[in-house]
């Protein structure tokens, strides 16, 4: 059966009947989960199993953004928290090794949390290289704020969903870091020269560009195209995801519902298949958004269709491993990033 190149969300807890008969008649390639679509765990994985059932896909891939932080999405009381990614910077900065393994540690973790509810792809990690003055949507997310490290602990990161089964989504490529503005409420511009966003923002990306995955920004780079965010640039995705960076990937929009886009829902999802990307994000779940854009969003097919089973089969078994181990000792590193005034 074949599929359309869009991932959706659902408004909440269960399936409704029209979503269950949109996902039947509209094939999205995926789905996305939030907040309001989780309360406990077995509820949680039968929402899970709906979805795949409703698109008649058993290994549909199921998405969600859980960093740590501030932006969990499964969480207490029924899920541990988990550090945002500056502590494992602040670790990096003591010892190399202890941020990494923290990092691993960390996302390990995550990924046997999502797994057991039937979640198989994270909307991690993130290399983005936060600047002074930049808005604080990423803020502390970051891993920090020099490209080497930065990829090196997003490495790390990519590490351990992995080995946990779990498939990354490298985000928010070419770079957020810089945005002065939150893109769910605003299109920021950014003025940087070409070379310095080489140098840093692009460069943290570049040792990731093996990754099956990696999600845009809707950020205006003007050194490189004034007029469209990277998310619709046909020039920075040809130019600078797939030439500078060398990503070569399924690359997915991130949400299509999100301010910083310009237009109806329709004219938005146009855009960003007619820049390059693979795949349309839509996130809110608001059933009237998802039919505009399965409308206008295309078969699966070609170079796409390729990089997206390329993504799935990169998929690993989980390896076996002492879970309360971990969590101690990724506890005992955070402890130490604390007190190193993390």
């Amino acid at each position: 059966m074949s599929t359309r190149a869009f991932i959706t969300g659902v408004s909440g807890l269960e399936l409704s009947a029209e979503e269950r008969e949109f996902i039947r008649s509209e094939r999205p390639w995926g789905f996305i989960l939030f907040k309001r679509n989780i309360e406990t765990p077995a509820q949680a994985s039968l929402l899970v199993r709906e979805l795949r059932e409703a698109v008649g896909k058993p290994a549909a891939p199921v998405l969600i953004d859980q960093e740590g932080g501030r932006v969990q999405r499964f969480g207490p009381p029924h899920w541990p928290t988990y550090p945002a990614g500056a502590v494992f910077g602040v670790l990096y900065d003591i010892d190399p090794v202890l941020g990494l393994t923290a990092a691993r540690l960390s996302a390990r973790l995550i990924a046997a949390d999502l797994l057991e509810t039937g979640v198989t792809v994270d909307c991690l990690p993130l290399a983005d290289v936060p600047v002074a003055g930049a808005d604080a949507v990423i803020g502390n997310r970051a891993y920090g704020t020099e490209p080497g490290k930065v990829a090196a602990i997003a490495r790390a990161v990519t590490e351990g969903l992995e080995q946990g089964g779990i498939l990354p989504v490298l985000k928010h490529i070419p770079g957020h870091g810089r945005a002065t503005a939150d893109t769910h409420f605003k299109l920021p511009v950014v003025d940087t020269p070409r070379a310095e966003l080489e140098r840093t923002d692009f460069a943290a990306f570049q040792p990731l560009a093996d990754l099956p995955m990696a999600m845009t920004a809707h950020v205006v780079f003007s050194a490189l195209d004034s007029a469209h965010p990277a998310t619709t640039s046909a020039t920075i995705i040809e130019q600078v995801i797939r030439g500078v960076i060398g990503f070569q990937g399924l690359l997915m929009s991130d949400d299509v519902s999100m301010n910083a886009l310009a237009g109806s829902i329709t004219e938005r999802t146009q855009a960003i298949f007619t820049g390059g990307c693979d795949m349309v994000l839509h996130c809110n779940g608001k059933l009237d958004e998802m039919r505009e854009v399965a409308a206008v969003t295309p078969e699966l097919s070609g170079k796409a269709l390729e990089r997206a089973r390329r993504a799935l089969a990169s998929r690993r078994a989980p390896q076996a491993f002492d879970r309360l181990a971990a969590r101690a000792e990724l506890d005992a590193l955070i402890d130490r990033a604390g007190m190193a005034g993390a």
